[in-house]
Protein backbone atom coordinates (compact mmCIF):
# COMPACT_ATOMS: atom_id res chain seq x y z
CA UNK A 1 0.00 0.00 0.00
CA UNK A 2 1.22 3.50 -0.84
CA UNK A 3 2.17 5.58 2.19
CA UNK A 4 -0.50 8.17 1.30
CA UNK A 5 -3.19 5.52 1.69
CA UNK A 6 -2.15 4.46 5.20
CA UNK A 7 -4.10 5.93 8.13
CA UNK A 8 -1.50 8.10 9.87
CA UNK A 9 -1.46 10.63 12.67
CA UNK A 10 -0.77 14.31 11.95
CA UNK A 11 -0.87 17.50 13.99
CA UNK A 12 -2.54 20.42 12.22
CA UNK A 13 -3.35 24.07 12.64
CA UNK A 14 -6.96 24.64 11.53
CA UNK A 15 -9.84 27.05 11.93
CA UNK A 16 -10.77 24.93 14.97
CA UNK A 17 -7.34 25.40 16.49
CA UNK A 18 -4.46 22.97 16.89
CA UNK A 19 -5.67 19.40 16.44
CA UNK A 20 -4.57 15.81 16.01
CA UNK A 21 -6.08 14.24 12.91
CA UNK A 22 -6.00 11.06 10.90
CA UNK A 23 -4.64 11.63 7.40
CA UNK A 24 -5.95 9.63 4.46
CA UNK A 25 -4.51 10.76 1.12
CA UNK A 26 -4.90 14.58 1.19
CA UNK A 27 -7.88 14.59 3.57
CA UNK A 28 -7.98 14.87 7.35
CA UNK A 29 -10.48 13.88 10.02
CA UNK A 30 -10.42 15.84 13.28
CA UNK A 31 -9.72 13.54 16.23
CA UNK A 32 -9.22 16.20 18.90
CA UNK A 33 -12.61 17.93 18.79
CA UNK A 34 -14.23 14.48 18.80
CA UNK A 35 -12.37 13.75 22.03
CA UNK A 36 -10.51 10.80 20.53
CA UNK A 37 -6.89 12.02 20.46
CA UNK A 38 -6.09 15.05 22.60
CA UNK A 39 -3.05 16.44 24.37
CA UNK A 40 -4.56 15.07 27.57
CA UNK A 41 -4.93 11.45 26.42
CA UNK A 42 -2.41 10.87 23.64
CA UNK A 43 0.24 9.43 25.95
CA UNK A 44 -2.29 6.89 27.20
CA UNK A 45 -3.07 5.82 23.65
CA UNK A 46 0.63 5.57 22.82
CA UNK A 47 1.30 3.47 25.92
CA UNK A 48 -1.69 1.17 25.50
CA UNK A 49 -1.21 0.76 21.75
CA UNK A 50 -4.76 1.95 21.00
CA UNK A 51 -3.68 4.71 18.62
CA UNK A 52 -3.70 2.37 15.61
CA UNK A 53 -7.24 1.20 16.30
CA UNK A 54 -8.51 4.78 16.37
CA UNK A 55 -6.68 5.73 13.18
CA UNK A 56 -7.96 2.68 11.30
CA UNK A 57 -11.55 3.21 12.41
CA UNK A 58 -11.65 6.96 11.81
CA UNK A 59 -9.95 6.85 8.38
CA UNK A 60 -13.10 5.28 6.92
CA UNK A 61 -15.35 8.11 8.16
CA UNK A 62 -16.20 11.45 6.56
CA UNK A 63 -13.25 13.84 6.43
CA UNK A 64 -13.26 17.36 7.84
CA UNK A 65 -10.40 19.14 6.07
CA UNK A 66 -8.42 19.17 2.84
CA UNK A 67 -4.82 20.22 2.24
CA UNK A 68 -5.70 23.82 1.37
CA UNK A 69 -7.54 24.26 4.69
CA UNK A 70 -4.76 23.25 7.08
CA UNK A 71 -1.11 23.78 7.91
CA UNK A 72 1.16 21.28 9.62
CA UNK A 73 2.46 21.69 13.15
CA UNK A 74 5.55 19.97 14.52
CA UNK A 75 4.60 16.36 15.23
CA UNK A 76 5.47 16.42 18.91
CA UNK A 77 3.26 14.51 21.35
CA UNK A 78 4.26 16.68 24.34
CA UNK A 79 7.50 14.72 24.78
CA UNK A 80 9.25 14.80 28.10
CA UNK A 81 12.53 13.94 26.38
CA UNK A 82 13.90 14.42 22.85
CA UNK A 83 17.06 12.39 22.32
CA UNK A 84 19.34 12.75 19.31
CA UNK A 85 21.96 10.18 18.33
CA UNK A 86 25.18 11.43 16.76
CA UNK A 87 27.37 9.66 14.18
CA UNK A 88 25.22 6.53 13.93
CA UNK A 89 25.76 5.46 10.31
CA UNK A 90 28.91 3.48 9.52
CA UNK A 91 30.11 5.76 6.74
CA UNK A 92 29.22 8.83 8.83
CA UNK A 93 31.67 7.65 11.51
CA UNK A 94 34.33 7.15 8.81
CA UNK A 95 33.53 10.65 7.47
CA UNK A 96 35.13 12.21 10.55
CA UNK A 97 38.55 10.71 9.69
CA UNK A 98 39.71 11.23 13.27
CA UNK A 99 41.51 7.91 13.62
CA UNK A 100 39.29 6.79 16.47
CA UNK A 101 37.91 3.27 16.71
CA UNK A 102 34.23 2.56 16.09
CA UNK A 103 32.40 3.66 19.26
CA UNK A 104 31.08 0.99 21.61
CA UNK A 105 28.08 3.08 22.72
CA UNK A 106 25.89 5.73 21.08
CA UNK A 107 26.68 9.44 21.27
CA UNK A 108 23.68 11.24 22.74
CA UNK A 109 22.51 14.83 23.03
CA UNK A 110 19.10 16.43 23.60
CA UNK A 111 16.92 19.06 21.96
CA UNK A 112 14.01 21.20 23.10
CA UNK A 113 10.54 21.06 21.58
CA UNK A 114 10.60 24.66 20.36
CA UNK A 115 13.69 24.00 18.24
CA UNK A 116 11.38 22.19 15.79
CA UNK A 117 8.77 23.25 13.29
CA UNK A 118 6.35 21.26 11.14
CA UNK A 119 6.07 19.97 7.59
CA UNK A 120 6.01 22.73 4.94
CA UNK A 121 6.85 25.37 7.56
CA UNK A 122 9.94 27.54 7.33
CA UNK A 123 13.18 26.56 8.99
CA UNK A 124 14.58 29.71 10.54
CA UNK A 125 18.21 30.66 9.91
CA UNK A 126 19.38 32.99 12.72
CA UNK A 127 21.61 36.01 12.06
CA UNK A 128 24.25 34.69 14.50
CA UNK A 129 25.52 32.07 12.03
CA UNK A 130 26.10 31.45 8.32
CA UNK A 131 26.73 27.74 8.93
CA UNK A 132 23.15 26.46 8.96
CA UNK A 133 23.17 22.76 8.07
CA UNK A 134 20.67 19.94 7.51
CA UNK A 135 20.60 16.40 8.89
CA UNK A 136 17.86 14.09 7.59
CA UNK A 137 16.83 11.39 10.07
CA UNK A 138 14.34 8.67 10.84
CA UNK A 139 12.65 9.36 14.16
CA UNK A 140 11.23 6.96 16.76
CA UNK A 141 8.22 7.88 18.88
CA UNK A 142 8.04 5.81 22.03
CA UNK A 143 4.82 4.05 22.98
CA UNK A 144 5.17 1.85 26.02
CA UNK A 145 7.83 3.23 28.35
CA UNK A 146 10.22 1.51 30.70
CA UNK A 147 13.64 1.22 32.33
CA UNK A 148 16.40 -1.22 31.32
CA UNK A 149 14.40 -2.49 28.37
CA UNK A 150 15.99 -5.67 26.91
CA UNK A 151 17.06 -5.38 23.29
CA UNK A 152 14.92 -8.40 22.42
CA UNK A 153 11.83 -6.50 23.63
CA UNK A 154 12.81 -2.98 22.58
CA UNK A 155 10.99 -2.77 19.25
CA UNK A 156 7.71 -3.46 21.04
CA UNK A 157 8.15 -0.07 22.73
CA UNK A 158 7.99 1.82 19.41
CA UNK A 159 4.61 3.48 18.80
CA UNK A 160 5.59 4.61 15.33
CA UNK A 161 8.07 6.39 13.11
CA UNK A 162 8.29 9.79 11.50
CA UNK A 163 10.96 11.92 9.81
CA UNK A 164 13.13 14.69 11.17
CA UNK A 165 15.66 17.34 10.25
CA UNK A 166 18.20 17.78 13.04
CA UNK A 167 19.07 21.26 11.78
CA UNK A 168 22.42 22.45 13.11
CA UNK A 169 24.37 25.70 13.42
CA UNK A 170 27.83 24.21 12.90
CA UNK A 171 29.93 26.97 14.43
CA UNK A 172 27.69 27.02 17.51
CA UNK A 173 28.27 23.33 18.24
CA UNK A 174 31.93 24.27 18.84
CA UNK A 175 31.34 27.17 21.25
CA UNK A 176 32.26 25.00 24.19
CA UNK A 177 34.69 22.13 24.63
CA UNK A 178 32.40 19.19 25.34
CA UNK A 179 28.83 19.91 24.18
CA UNK A 180 26.75 20.63 21.10
CA UNK A 181 23.62 21.90 22.84
CA UNK A 182 23.74 25.50 21.62
CA UNK A 183 24.07 24.67 17.93
CA UNK A 184 21.22 22.16 18.08
CA UNK A 185 18.56 24.25 19.79
CA UNK A 186 18.03 27.49 17.91
CA UNK A 187 14.30 28.15 17.63
CA UNK A 188 12.69 26.39 14.62
CA UNK A 189 16.06 25.28 13.28
CA UNK A 190 14.82 21.69 12.92
CA UNK A 191 11.66 19.97 11.73
CA UNK A 192 9.67 16.84 12.52
CA UNK A 193 6.80 15.18 10.64
CA UNK A 194 4.71 15.11 8.65
CA UNK A 195 3.04 12.05 10.19
CA UNK A 196 3.41 9.24 12.67
CA UNK A 197 3.25 5.90 10.87
CA UNK A 198 2.19 3.25 13.41
CA UNK A 199 4.77 0.54 14.03
CA UNK A 200 2.46 -2.25 12.87
CA UNK A 201 3.02 -1.10 9.28
CA UNK A 202 6.72 -2.06 9.46
CA UNK A 203 7.81 -5.67 9.06
CA UNK A 204 11.27 -4.71 10.28
CA UNK A 205 13.23 -1.56 11.10
CA UNK A 206 16.61 -2.41 9.57
CA UNK A 207 15.78 -1.83 5.90
CA UNK A 208 14.32 1.66 5.89
CA UNK A 209 15.55 3.96 3.13
CA UNK A 210 16.35 7.63 3.78
CA UNK A 211 17.26 10.47 1.43
CA UNK A 212 17.82 14.19 1.87
CA UNK A 213 17.44 16.45 -1.15
CA UNK A 214 18.43 20.13 -1.29
CA UNK A 215 16.87 22.10 -4.16
CA UNK A 216 16.48 18.87 -6.11
CA UNK A 217 20.04 17.61 -5.49
CA UNK A 218 20.34 14.38 -3.48
CA UNK A 219 22.84 14.93 -0.68
CA UNK A 220 22.10 12.00 1.66
CA UNK A 221 21.09 8.49 0.62
CA UNK A 222 21.33 5.47 2.93
CA UNK A 223 19.37 2.78 4.76
CA UNK A 224 19.04 1.72 8.37
CA UNK A 225 20.99 -1.43 7.54
CA UNK A 226 24.04 0.84 7.96
CA UNK A 227 23.26 1.95 11.51
CA UNK A 228 26.04 1.38 14.03
CA UNK A 229 23.38 1.13 16.74
CA UNK A 230 19.99 -0.15 15.51
CA UNK A 231 16.71 0.97 17.01
CA UNK A 232 16.59 -1.84 19.60
CA UNK A 233 20.08 -1.01 20.86
CA UNK A 234 19.24 2.70 21.15
CA UNK A 235 16.10 2.03 23.17
CA UNK A 236 17.91 -0.42 25.42
CA UNK A 237 20.86 1.92 25.97
CA UNK A 238 18.81 5.05 26.68
CA UNK A 239 16.51 3.17 29.06
CA UNK A 240 19.47 2.13 31.20
CA UNK A 241 20.06 5.65 32.52
CA UNK A 242 16.57 7.16 32.15
CA UNK A 243 12.99 5.98 32.14
CA UNK A 244 11.58 6.19 28.62
CA UNK A 245 7.99 7.45 28.60
CA UNK A 246 5.18 7.50 26.05
CA UNK A 247 5.74 10.31 23.58
CA UNK A 248 9.51 10.48 24.08
CA UNK A 249 11.36 10.96 20.80
CA UNK A 250 14.60 9.51 19.46
CA UNK A 251 16.32 10.99 16.40
CA UNK A 252 18.29 7.96 15.20
CA UNK A 253 21.18 9.65 13.38
CA UNK A 254 21.95 11.12 9.97
CA UNK A 255 23.80 9.56 7.01
CA UNK A 256 26.89 10.98 5.36
CA UNK A 257 26.38 14.01 3.15
CA UNK A 258 25.56 16.89 5.49
CA UNK A 259 26.57 20.28 4.11
CA UNK A 260 29.57 20.69 6.42
CA UNK A 261 31.25 17.63 4.89
CA UNK A 262 31.60 19.09 1.37
CA UNK A 263 34.68 21.02 0.25
CA UNK A 264 33.78 23.83 0.29
CA UNK A 265 30.83 23.34 2.69
CA UNK A 266 27.31 23.63 1.29
CA UNK A 267 25.42 25.45 4.01
CA UNK A 268 21.76 26.41 3.77
CA UNK A 269 20.64 29.87 2.72
CA UNK A 270 17.26 31.59 2.53
CA UNK A 271 15.00 30.03 -0.08
CA UNK A 272 16.63 26.59 -0.04
CA UNK A 273 14.15 23.69 -0.04
CA UNK A 274 14.97 20.58 1.99
CA UNK A 275 13.13 17.31 1.31
CA UNK A 276 13.73 14.39 3.66
CA UNK A 277 12.07 11.23 2.38
CA UNK A 278 11.56 7.56 3.06
CA UNK A 279 9.21 5.46 0.92
CA UNK A 280 8.09 3.64 4.07
CA UNK A 281 7.44 6.82 6.11
CA UNK A 282 6.71 9.76 3.80
CA UNK A 283 8.32 13.10 2.96
CA UNK A 284 9.17 16.05 5.18
CA UNK A 285 9.59 19.32 3.29
CA UNK A 286 10.77 22.70 4.54
CA UNK A 287 12.06 25.97 3.12
CA UNK A 288 14.74 28.11 4.77
CA UNK A 289 13.92 31.68 5.79
CA UNK A 290 16.15 34.22 7.49
CA UNK A 291 15.02 35.27 10.95
CA UNK A 292 13.61 38.75 11.14
CA UNK A 293 15.22 40.54 14.04
CA UNK A 294 13.79 43.82 15.32
CA UNK A 295 16.03 46.82 14.85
Amino acid sequence: MQIEQLPRLVKLSTEKGLIYAVAQADCYRDLTNRGLITEQNIHTHLEQNTLTQILDAQATQEMDFYDNQVSFSALLCAPEKIFCIGVNYTNRNEEYQDGQETPKNPSVFMRTADSFTGHKQNLIRPPESEQFDYEGEIVIIIGKGGRRIPQAEANKHIAGLTLGNDGTLRDWVRYAKFNVTQGKNFEKSGAIGPALIPSRHFDRFDRLALTTTINGEIRQNDTTEKLLFPFAKLIHYLSIFTRLKPGDIIFTGTPTGAGARFNPPKYLTAGDVIEIASPQIGQLENRVADEKVAG
